[in-house]
């Protein structure tokens, strides 16, 4: 049984929603640990600092200034002033507890020194989480540079991500991949410090019968004598979503293809003008959807999206897929040349991979998409899911890394 520290990257008052990080958890606490979580809260919703026990985990509240909607003064001063915050409400809410295990995914690579200072404080051993690979993602992007002005801006993350890497006693990635890249790029880091440590999530049972599948399409004014190729999550730079535009308004004669995009984001006002300006009839636009009535409406279409900005040059591997994967849906990924997300999916016979340059590329993956058997492609998908991507499996990961699969 182990104290376990968590930090979260958002405003959470409870587990009790589905998501890669609160299934985690819950599978930490399943197994007999006690879980603390640390999330912060923004200056503008008013709320109070102080401690939430939501069943078998105590949340800690960190009031911390506003980060988003807010002027780039305003965003610097409260980033700048984060870490001392977290760090001061950790030794004034917890001093009475000993950690024994940090877990914290990127990218908080300001919180080095509350980090530090639970790991000197009760010799906890620190995993990392490494879902972005910042500052370099924002490189690849073009919203920033390594040379001049934004250069010295680069190397200031930069030097955080070194210190974030030296300060984790493990660094789970999400694929080989990954795991390649962080080596291959900082030569400091030990090889036995490097692992895997997947996405995952708890199994539900989202299945329809062929009634609830027509009646959820109507529903939702969708089309029911067409393939529903469905994109669902956060639609921002890394999506490429002119090259997501762009493939829409190639197929909009196809009579066979529909395509759905359920999220929000940065962008996502793109497609709104988009649809909003040529009335695109093979088109229906929803906002964010609640985790379990997305996947519920995963359920009655045919096909899971992917977008990934060609320009990427490190891995990624969205966590969307697996929402794909629980349905049964086989994978269209339209991704750049340095995930092995590609590798993944023809491996496992449950989807087809195209590169996000050129849009004929995507049609013709189409195309080869829907020539094959879509159920079992599906399912296959489902299986590799329960094989590799459950909370079991990240659980089983982290407590292997730091010495404890005995407790597996």
């Amino acid at each position: 049984m182990m104290n376990v520290l968590f930090f979260s990257l958002s405003d959470m008052d409870s587990l009790n929603y589905r998501g890669i990080y609160p299934d985690l958890l819950r599978q930490f606490i399943a197994e007999g640990n006690h879980v603390f979580v640390i999330s912060p809260f923004q200056r503008r919703t008013r709320k109070k600092e102080c401690v939430i026990q939501d069943g078998l985990v105590k949340i800690l509240k960190v009031k911390i200034g506003n980060t988003t909607k807010t002027n780039l003064l305003e965003k610097g001063i409260s980033t700048l002033t984060l870490e001392h915050k977290v760090k001061s409400a950790v030794a004034k809410y917890f001093a009475d507890v000993k950690f024994d295990l940090v877990l914290y995914p990127t990218p908080p690579i300001t919180l080095c020194k509350t980090v530090s200072y639970i790991k000197k404080r009760d010799g906890a051993k620190t995993y990392l989480m490494l879902k972005d690979i910042f500052p370099q993602n924002a490189v690849d992007l073009g919203m920033l540079q390594k040379r001049g002005i934004q250069g010295l801006i680069y190397r200031l993350f930069r030097a955080k991500e070194r210190r974030l890497y030296a300060l984790s006693d493990h660094i789970g990635c999400m694929t080989p991949a990954n795991v390649r890249y962080v080596l291959a790029h900082n030569a400091d880091i030990e090889k036995s410090r490097v692992g895997l440590c997947p996405n995952a999530i708890e199994l539900h049972d989202v299945s329809l019968s062929e009634q609830a599948r027509r009646q959820m399409r109507t529903r939702y004014q969708l089309p029911q004598d067409k393939k529903i190729f469905v994109y669902g999550g956060n639609i921002g730079k890394p999506q490429g979503v002119e090259y997501l535009i762009a493939c829409i308004e190639a197929m909009q004669a196809r009579e066979d293809i529909f395509f759905l995009v359920v999220g929000s984001g940065t962008e996502y006002y793109k497609l709104t003008q988009y649809a909003q300006r040529t009335k695109a009839a093979n088109l229906r636009l929803l906002p964010e959807l609640p985790a379990a009535e997305f996947d519920e409406l995963l359920a009655c279409c045919d096909v899971g999206l992917l977008f990934l900005d060609a320009r990427f040059t490190i891995p990624n591997f969205p966590s969307r897929i697996l929402s794909y994967m629980q349905a049964q849906l086989p994978i269209l990924a339209a991704t750049d040349n340095a995930t092995d997300l590609g590798d993944i999916l023809r491996e496992n016979a449950c989807g087809v991979q195209c590169l996000s340059r050129e849009v004929a590329a995507f049609t013709a993956a189409a195309d080869a998409l829907l020539a094959q058997d879509l159920r079992r492609m599906g399912s296959n998908g489902y299986a590799l899911l329960k094989r590799e991507y459950t909370a079991h499996d990240a659980y089983k990961h982290i407590m292997t890394a730091i010495g404890k699969a005995g407790s597996v």
